[in-house]
């Protein structure tokens, strides 16, 4: 077992990481400050490109959600202590990631290229604030639990772990998965879109939704009150009808998400 002193290190070292992983995500895909990006220059064949970028993606998305699920995490807590399974597999996250990144094949070809100028700049504007979305859910959830902290602190203090309790902040009270609405909009908002940014944002976006009913199926089983919560507020796009339930039933059922 890990001690306390060490359990916090390693938390904190893997959030460190995560950290520096989601600034060079930012550059690398909003094409900023880098030699290579999303958006470079083809260098292999066009099937052989395709084919590496469509498998890095897969097995980022099999990481993300197998180890997400409650039966994985049942198994692996036999092996790693419960209080830095969050920090482990954040840690697993960003080694998929920077594989992807570091072995992603640019593809060439131009799907669209925004010359004007106040168009490139309202989708650059509209990149960060989608960043700035994933970020502010993070806390309107919890950041530090999401992210492995309060746990390895907890543990730190010799305290046990409590869950969190479910509400709907903010735009959870609008769309029930705001963090992914932020990540459609950094995964779209490009002036100048490749085929291979094209590939990156459409199986993303797939992966997204496939990802949700998952993750939901697990916050019924843990909340059946999520149900509710589920029926009356829609998945990724406001209504009015959501917008009049505001101040109503569902205040008190949002979820922290499993991936």
């Amino acid at each position: 077992m890990l001690g306390r002193i060490t359990a916090f290190l390693y938390g904190a070292g893997c959030y460190a990481i995560s950290l520096a992983t989601f600034a060079y995500m930012f550059c690398f895909i909003g094409n900023f400050w880098l030699s290579r990006t999303i958006d470079s220059g083809a260098r292999v064949p066009f099937v052989q490109a395709l084919a590496i970028n469509i498998l890095l993606i897969g097995v980022f998305g099999l990481q993300h959600t197998v180890m997400a699920r409650p039966a994985f995490k049942a198994l692996w807590t036999r092996i790693v202590p419960s209080s830095v399974e969050r920090s482990t597999y954040l840690l697993f996250s960003c080694a998929a990631v920077l594989l992807m990144f570091w072995k992603w094949q640019p593809m060439g070809g131009t799907i669209w290229n925004v010359e004007n100028t106040a168009g490139r700049m309202a989708l650059n504007v509209l990149y960060v604030v989608g960043w700035l979305t994933v970020l502010t859910t993070t806390f309107l959830i919890n950041h530090f639990d999401l992210f492995g902290l309060r746990q390895v602190w907890l543990r730190f203090l010799g305290r046990p772990y409590t869950g969190l309790v479910f509400r709907t902040p903010g735009p959870y009270r609008f769309v029930r998965h705001p963090l992914y609405v932020g990540w459609l909009m950094v995964f779209w908002s490009a002036p100048v879109m490749t085929a291979a940014h094209l590939l990156f944002a459409a199986v993303t976006s797939a992966y997204i939704l496939i990802a949700i009913r998952y993750e939901e199926r697990d916050l019924v089983e843990l909340h059946p009150e999520y149900a509710e919560y589920r029926r009356q507020v829609p998945m990724l796009m406001p209504n009015g009808a959501a917008k009049k339930r505001e101040s109503g039933k569902v205040r008190q059922t949002t979820a922290k998400p499993a991936g």
